[in-house]
């Protein structure tokens, strides 16, 4: 069931001529083209020397409520993460380097449920979480519920390389972040409306009372009631640098309407990220199944103690340990030899990968999308 991406050119002068292309520009067309080469939930690249696998989020991301102009531009904010990553690793840069530029650019975007784009919880407020990890020392650094970093991944991988710890959280973790002049903002940096009027619609759900025996709305993580679509708006990427090294990262805001510092799977290491040195992991999807099935970690043991191709552990746990357990989302990844897998057993997973060559390929829906009627 799984495909092969493209085979790939390794001249890095033709990909940086790619690179010159407008983002703006992706047609329709070349949008299908790459949710084909795309579309099977573990593609295995032809293994390049080193590349990037990124992810915007995985849930319901319906075809009808995606305007054409909407998905042009989350396209193309995922090629700029790609390009942005890949600019590293072709200078001969760091696998970590790679991924934080990557992420970074993901945060920034109002467009996805990090950073800029994060949702409120209950009381209004967002609250991001993050996590990076080596995977050729397996160091790792992670933050949760912060208010006022800018990009949690930056403070993340501060917390892994400046401080004796893994995971710092709220107040205490904002106060290391003052101390190492990671960048801080106003809580209103992170409002936009579309966030803001989605907690009022899940809110008003939430009044609701539910019919008997049915959960309230609330417990459905990221349900929009207005438009059924329900997403996991997590962002990661995960790298191969020129040197061999791997190296994982992952950033959210959560769930809307979330309650009591709720924290998901993004910055437990082993469950939404992880990397060692044969396997680095990102995750996407209702982080409790996540943390409960130690879903990244299992991936890479898989990959070390059964020796199974990447793409088939990552099959494995998604489609069948994940969905046999009622976890929804899915998953990047990315092995020693380049190889790639981006199983997802939702009906959308934002996604791109990029190798040598420099050619960024996104797509977003499991079946590529159908061709315009004439």
């Amino acid at each position: 069931m799984f495909a092969s991406l493209p085979s790939l050119p390794r001249s890095l002068v033709a990909g940086t001529a790619l690179l010159l292309i407008p983002m703006g520009c992706t047609s329709a067309e070349s949008a299908r083209v790459d949710d084909a080469r795309l579309t099977q939930e573990g593609s295995a690249a032809r293994k390049p020397r080193w590349g990037l696998v990124i992810h915007g989020g995985a849930g319901v991301i319906s075809r009808e409520n995606l305007s054409a102009e909407r998905e042009a531009e989350v396209r193309a904010v995922l090629q700029q993460a790609l390009q942005a990553g890949h600019s590293v690793l072709a200078q001969g840069g760091s696998s970590l380097d790679a991924v934080t530029a990557a992420i970074r650019i993901l945060e920034d975007s109002p467009h996805f449920n990090a950073g800029k784009g994060a949702v409120f919880n209950h009381d209004g407020i967002n609250e991001l979480d993050a996590a990076i990890m080596d995977g050729t020392t397996r160091a790792a650094g992670a933050v949760a519920g912060l208010r006022h970093v800018k990009n949690p991944i930056e403070l993340a991988r501060r917390v892994m390389e400046k401080s004796p710890h893994v995971m710092m959280i709220g107040e205490g973790a904002e106060s290391f972040a003052k101390a190492q002049g990671v960048e801080l903002v106003d809580a209103k940096y992170f409002f936009t409306e579309e966030r803001w009027q989605s907690l009022q619609r899940a809110l008003e759900k939430e009044r609701a009372t539910p019919a008997p025996g049915q959960p309230s709305s609330s417990l459905r993580p990221g349900y929009d009631p207005v438009t059924g679509d329900h997403k996991f708006g997590t962002v990661g990427a995960v790298a191969l640098d020129q040197a061999g090294n791997l190296a994982a990262g992952t950033s959210t805001g959560g769930m809307t309407n979330k309650r009591y510092g709720r924290v998901g799977d993004a910055p437990i290491i082993g469950a939404g990220t992880y990397a060692d040195p044969r396997c680095a992991v990102s995750a996407t999807g209702h982080g409790e199944f996540f943390i409960r099935y130690t879903v990244a970690r299992d991936i890479c043991a898989r990959v070390e103690y059964q020796e199974l191709p990447l793409p088939e552990a990552a099959n494995v746990v998604v489609h069948d340990v994940l969905v046999k357990a009622g976890g929804e989302g899915g998953v990047i990844a990315m092995d020693r030899e380049g190889n790639v897998a981006m199983p997802f057993n939702s009906s959308g997973m934002y996604r791109g990968y990029v190798g040598q060559d420099g050619q960024p390929h996104v797509a977003i829906f499991k079946d590529p999308a159908p061709p315009a009627s004439k």
